[in-house]
C-alpha cells in the first residue's frame, strides 16, 4: 500500500482527510502509548543499540544499520543485527544465511543485512539477541523495534527522511506516525536525519524546536561500482517506501530513466511480476534496474537479469554516535573493552 499524499501535508495545513481521521489517530497514539507503558522489557544480556523510528514505512534504517555497524567494528566491537524479519515466514530466533535463506523466509531487510555482518530473525527479539550473544556479538544493533516495549535497550536512534519530515505530524491512520513525535522523543538518544542539504534546512525549519534530541545529519550516496550510468536507458523499479528516491537519484547519475514502476513496499517480485517488467523493458529498449532491497527478493537465478544501485549512508559527523557507545561502554560491564578509530582498533 502507498503512503496518502495527505500524510505528508504540512502540519499546519494537514488537509480534510486528516481532520477526518484525526480522533482514530489520537487513539492510536494513545493505545501506543499504554501499550509502552505496560511493557516489561526483557534483559537480553548485552548492549542494545535500537535503529527505529516514528514514521510507518521507509526512513532510512537499513542504511543507517549497515553504516553503525562499521562504525562499531572499526572501534573493535562485534555487533551482530535482530530484526522480526518483516514479511518473511521464520520465528527464530535463527542466523540469516544469504546464500541458503530467501526474502519469504526471512524478510528482505535481514536478507540484505546478512551481506554485512552476522543477522539474526526472531519474533522475540530477547530470544535473538540472547542467540546473537551466544555467538559471539557483544553488542546487538536491533533493526526496528522503537516501539517495542519488551526489550531492553540502551541507546535509541530515531531515523528520519529529512525531505519527509514526520509528515503531517499525525498518528495513523490520520498521518504517517506510529506515536506522536513528542511521545517518541521522549525515549531517544538521538535523531539521524537523512537528505540533501536542502532537505536538512526545510527539516531544521519545522522540526528542529521538536526534537530537541541531539541531531545527526546524514546523506545517501550511490557506491562506486564501476558501472557509467550516463545515457543508459533504464526502467526502474522499486518497493520501497519512497520509489521516487530511487529514480530520482539515478536520473542524478545520468541515466535516461525512460520508465518508472512504483511497487508496494516489500511486495514480493514473483516471476511473472519479472517478466512483465522484463518485457516492458524490452519494448523500451532499456535495462532493468532496481534497488539492492529489491534484488534480495528476487530468486537467485534471475538476479542476473537486473542491474542493481547499491548506496550507502554517509555520515556527517559521528562524534554524536561516538560519544554515545563511549557512555554506553562505561556504564556497562558486558563490554569489557573498546578500541577507538584513532588506534586501530
Amino acid at each position: 500500500m502507498r503512503a496518502p499524499g495527505f500524510w505528508f501535508h504540512p502540519p499546519e495545513r494537514p488537509g480534510w482527510q486528516a481532520r477526518v481521521l484525526a480522533p482514530l489517530g489520537w487513539l492510536y497514539g494513545r493505545a501506543t502509548a499504554w501499550r509502552l507503558g505496560r511493557g516489561n522489557p526483557g534483559d537480553p544480556g548485552l548492549p542494545v543499540i535500537c535503529v527505529g523510528n516514528l514514521n510507518a514505512g521507509g526512513t532510512g534504517k537499513t542504511p543507517t544499520v549497515i553504516a553503525l555497524a562499521g562504525r562499531l567494528r572499526d572501534r573493535g566491537l562485534k555487533p551482530h543485527v535482530v530484526s522480526k524479519g518483516y514479511g518473511g515466514q521464520l520465528v527464530g530466533p535463527v542466523q540469516v544465511d544469504e546464500r541458503a535463506h530467501r526474502a519469504d523466509e526471512t524478510g528482505d531487510e535481514p536478507l540484505l543485512l546478512a551481506a554485512f555482518l552476522p543477522t539474526w530473525v526472531a519474533k522475540d527479539r530477547v530470544a535473538g539477541a540472547r542467540a546473537a550473544k551466544a555467538a559471539g556479538a557483544d553488542l546487538v544493533i536491533l533493526d526496528d523495534g522503537f516501539q517495542n516495549p519488551l526489550i531492553r535497550k540502551d541507546i535509541s536512534l530515531i531515523v528520519v527522511d529529512a525531505a519527509k519530515g514526520f509528515g503531517n505530524g499525525r498518528c495513523l491512520p490520520a498521518g504517517p506516525l506510529r506515536e506522536p513525535v513528542a511521545q517518541g522523543m521522549k525515549r531517544a538518544d538521538a535523531v539521524i536525519s537523512i537528505g540533501s542539504e536542502e532537505s536538512q534546512k526545510s527539516f531544521e525549519k519545522q522540526w528542529l524546536m521538536d526534537i530537541l534530541r541531539p541531531r545527526i545529519k546524514g546523506h545517501l550516496a550511490p557506491l562506486e561500482m564501476g558501472m557509467d550510468w550516463a545515457g543508459q536507458r533504464c526502467l526502474a523499479f522499486a518497493g520501497i517506501g519512497h520509489p521516487e528516491k530511487f529514480f530520482a537519484t539515478l536520473r542524478g547519475l545520468g541515466a535516461d530513466v525512460v520508465g518508472e514502476v512504483a511497487l508496494s513496499d516489500h511486495q514480493p517480485l514473483t516471476k511473472a511480476i519479472l517478466n512483465r517488467l522484463e518485457s516492458q523493458a524490452k519494448s523500451l529498449n532499456a535495462q532493468l534496474v532496481t534497488t539492492e532491497k529489491d534484488a534480495v527478493r528476487l530468486a537467485p537465478e534471475d538476479r542476473f537479469r537486473v542491474l542493481t544501485l547499491p548506496v550507502r549512508l554517509q555520515i556527517e559527523d559521528w562524534q554524536v554516535l561516538d560519544d554515545l557507545v563511549d557512555r554506553l561502554t562505561l556504564r556497562s560491564d558486558r563490554l569489557t573493552q573498546v578500541a577507538t578509530p584513532e588506534n586501530g582498533g
